[in-house]
């Protein structure tokens, strides 16, 4: 299907991403698209053009594509990235190439690459017994998680109402397979690979407890009480910062929404970008 409606979502932060976003949106007119511009700090003006928009062409790196996901996934809108960043997981072009390809995607070339996101429900008790519940979204992850108080939390856990561990940590990670090559990555936990389904859970630093990784099916429902007499934190994408507090509960599941990728590359190419990233690393 050729797209006809393209929003271009910068970084406000790069003075690159601004300028190539500017250019973008100067040609694309010519391949009759309707173009719309904004900043991936922008959530409202997003929300604002995401109905009956064909394709969102995020400039910058994988945290500029994790913002636009959490906003147009709602909408099944499918994303393209182009990396100005450093490590590009999600990005499918680099800037030197993107005024090259792009013609191709507008024109319904490549095939979409589904992947997986988290429902993160906070459940908080409030004074006087009044409760509040917040329902965020997550491609990468969602942490339980101590603050600045270097000191560790505790998170009853359990998965689908059955004990799992009382976790003494700095936190617990929720992650996707999108997620798998994040956080949870560097705290030890394993790669999975990008279209599956599956929900990983990963301690971060446990204390005399369980300090494995878990692979839990996607119908796997995981609840975290958290028990701590300072602060922590419930982080979603490692962009949207909650505070916590003693007795509150993080549920988190399988989202309803998926976020969607157009790509043009081989179907199996991630294993190549894969070694590429993680020289990088290195």
């Amino acid at each position: 299907m050729a797209m006809k409606s393209v929003g271009i979502i910068y970084h406000p932060k790069i003075p690159a991403a601004k300028a190539l976003a500017d250019r973008l949106a100067g040609v694309l007119p010519a391949m009759k698209a309707n173009v719309w511009l904004c900043s991936s700090w922008d959530e409202r003006h997003m929300l604002d053009h995401c109905q009956g928009s064909d394709l969102a062409v995020s400039v910058g790196g994988d945290g500029t594509i994790l913002r636009l996901a959490r906003t147009v996934a709602a909408w099944g809108i499918p994303i393209v990235g182009v990396n100005m960043g450093h490590l590009g997981f999600m990005t499918e072009f680099s800037a030197d190439e993107v005024l090259e390809k792009l013609p191709a995607v507008l024109a319904g070339e490549g095939w979409v690459d589904q992947r997986s996101m988290l429902q993160v429900d906070l459940l908080c008790e409030a004074k006087g017994g009044d409760r509040r519940q917040s329902t965020y979204h997550a491609l990468n992850d969602a942490l339980v998680g101590r603050g600045s108080v270097p000191r560790i939390i505790n998170v009853m856990t359990t998965v689908n109402g059955a004990p799992l561990s009382n976790y003494r940590v700095d936190g617990v990670i929720v992650s996707t397979a999108t997620g798998s090559t994040g956080y949870s990555l560097a705290a030890g936990g394993p790669i999975l690979y990008p279209q599956a389904e599956e929900i990983l859970v990963k301690p971060v630093s446990a204390h005399l407890s369980l300090p494995y990784a878990l692979v839990l099916p996607p119908s796997a429902e995981v609840k975290m009480v958290i028990h701590t007499n300072h602060e922590a934190v419930l982080s979603i994408d490692g962009q949207v910062n909650v505070p916590l507090r003693d007795g509150d509960t993080v549920t988190a599941r399988h989202s309803p929404h998926f976020a969607r990728f157009l790509r043009i590359s081989p179907r199996d190419l991630f294993y190549a970008v894969l070694e590429q990233r993680l020289k990088v690393r290195e």
